[in-house]
């Protein structure tokens, strides 16, 4: 396989943002429950972590919880609450070892007081760490985004609105947009992710479901990333 890293290096390939889709469908191919597939694909997270590592991209950022993810059964919705919860209480020590920075976006008021906690405890533990920003969009809609950032600056009084003054009110703010979005599953949509920071984001969609997602489906993917000719409307 072609050095990755230095691929990386040469495309400037800074930030890539994942739908991490198909773990319901992986799990149902499987006869299996569907929080099977969930677990599955926190592992495949944790391979894709350490795979962003190895490569030198310094921004991942997936969709772990959508604001229309609570239409789901109330009791796959709180598994998901949970799992978020175990993981980050299991994993912390070693994403802090491994020099993982922990971030979040999407409207976490609207998650309950101890996981609040929990996450704000994340992002404390490993603000210092100079490793992958790891970025997890949780309880998160591109529109309720850019409904709050408008909020927001209304609030401040600012009248001259700008696309500056707009990507300084998102949550995403303080880091690069995404230079390649990947979505696995097959499904061809962007379901109401990142509208915004994607507007020249390289899409890349694979068949294969999260579970499955590991270091060699990202190195095949910023294969394909190397042979796009970005021209940013030019």
């Amino acid at each position: 396989m072609e050095d990755i890293k230095k691929i990386v290096e040469e495309c400037n390939l800074k930030h890539i943002a994942v739908i991490m889709d198909g773990n319901r469908r992986w799990a149902k191919a499987k006869n299996l429950p569907s929080m099977v597939g969930h677990k599955k694909g926190v592992e495949a997270l944790k391979a894709t972590m350490r795979a962003c590592d190895d490569f030198g991209i310094k921004y991942l950022t997936v969709y772990a919880f959508s604001t229309e993810n609570w239409n789901r059964k109330p009791e796959e919705v709180n598994f998901l609450m949970d799992l978020l919860a175990q993981t980050l209480k299991n994993e912390l020590n070693e994403m802090n070892e491994n020099n993982v920075v922990i971030s979040f976006i999407g409207d976490t008021t609207k998650l309950s007081d101890k996981l609040q906690e929990i996450l704000k405890n994340a992002v404390e533990t490993t603000k210092n760490n100079t490793g992958v920003n790891l970025q997890i969009a949780f309880n998160y809609g591109s529109r309720d985004e850019l409904v709050h950032a408008v909020q927001n600056i209304i609030k401040e009084g600012i009248t001259d609105i700008t696309e500056e003054v707009i990507s300084k009110h998102l949550y995403t703010k303080d880091i690069p947009d995404p230079d390649l979005l990947i979505r696995t599953g097959g499904e061809m949509r962007v379901s109401n992710y990142l509208l915004w920071q994607i507007a020249y984001s390289e899409f890349i969609v694979i068949p294969e479901f999260w579970p499955e997602f590991d270091k060699e489906k990202l190195a095949e993917c910023v294969l394909e990333y190397k042979r796009r000719n970005r021209r940013f409307g030019k």
